[in-house]
């Protein structure tokens, strides 16, 4: 458990202009215990533009100027994924805490690495899976857990939307591009959360771009205690999204279990017989800056352990590799 702070808020920087940002500033700024005081961009030209678009006090035309500013606590980071370990190391090793989005790292290695560096710094560090802090992700768990569909059988996710631009940056593979690591990340990760382990063996394919990135990933996982997971993302089909959750005495059903809002509905349904299930929920980004503030202020673990996204690198590494190979890899 980290050390309990002596300050009262927490000031935040955002480190890149990406287009993610807009959904962290409101709840940064609808917290009172959070305040965004800068915005770093590589340039001082966007960065100025980008504060004066978004009224943000201060802005800085480098990354490295954020890590040295004294008036920062925690940094968000938004770069491409790629980027991501290399950063987020930076920011601890300048004595700052680090919100960074997901995927945190694309090897286990990195993972390590990354974990090393927060270990030494003593600061906080927690991937940005919004969705984890959501109050209908915590109502599944609690459905789940208290048996309310009987033991856990099975869990299907689908995340998959059309993205038809070449230079997008999802379609790079040397910025860490592909689906499973852009939306199939969610299933996965939504599954691991769920079986409360780490699968055994992961069985993956996939139809791949001419840039190498996967289009289409459809992926099986085998967790202990007869429990798996089936998973499809894409940037190749239309939009679409959802979780059913499969148990031997019934089944949830969650329409919109990775972006869910102010007021959401699941199904709950035994034999003939299906339950709705309405849950009031909340600004969806909320959850993470709350989570930041209780580990900074107050000393709790953050929700989103640095072990449990290593746990979910792994288990991507191990689809990409299944698919490479053509055949089941263990974990």
């Amino acid at each position: 458990m980290s050390q309990k702070s002596t300050l009262s808020r927490i000031r935040w920087g955002l480190l890149s202009t990406a287009h993610i940002n807009r959904s962290l500033i409101p709840p940064i700024r609808q917290s009172k215990h959070s305040e965004l005081v800068a915005v770093a961009s590589r340039s001082q030209e966007h960065a100025t533009a980008y504060a004066s678009e978004w009224g943000i006090p201060k802005a800085l035309g480098s990354y490295e100027a954020l890590l040295t500013d004294p008036e920062i606590d925690v940094i968000y980071i938004s770069l491409p994924n790629s980027l991501h370990t290399e950063w987020a190391i930076k920011v601890l090793q300048a004595g700052k805490h680090v919100l960074c989005e997901k995927p945190m790292c694309l090897t286990t290695n990195e993972l390590d690495q990354l974990t090393a560096a927060k270990n030494a710094s003593g600061k906080v560090v927690a991937e940005a899976f919004m969705y984890r802090h959501h109050p209908q992700t915590l109502k599944i768990k609690e459905l789940v857990s208290s048996g309310s569909i009987g033991e856990l059988r099975l869990v299907r996710g689908s995340f998959s939307f059309k993205l038809e631009n070449p230079a997008n940056v999802r379609m790079k593979p040397e910025l860490g591009g592909g689906s499973i690591w852009d939306v199939g990340c969610y299933p996965i990760s939504y599954a691991r959360y769920l079986a409360g382990c780490e699968p055994l063996n992961a069985f993956g394919w996939q139809i791949s771009s001419p840039m190498g990135v996967d289009m289409l990933f459809v992926g099986q996982l085998r967790f202990s205690d007869h429990v798996y997971a089936q998973f499809d993302s894409g940037f190749d089909v239309p939009f679409r999204k959802g979780i059913e959750i499969i148990g031997n005495e019934g089944v949830l059903s969650i329409p919109n279990p990775y972006k869910p809002g102010k007021l959401e509905k699941i199904a709950l349904s035994h034999h003939d017989k299906t339950e709705t299930i309405a849950i009031r929920g909340q600004e969806l980004y909320l959850g993470e800056v709350v989570d930041m503030e209780n580990a900074i202020l107050h000393g709790q673990p953050p929700r989103i352990s640095l072990a449990d996204s290593r746990g979910n690198v792994a288990t991507i590494c191990a689809l990409l590799e299944s698919a490479r190979l053509g055949q089941p890899v263990s974990i």
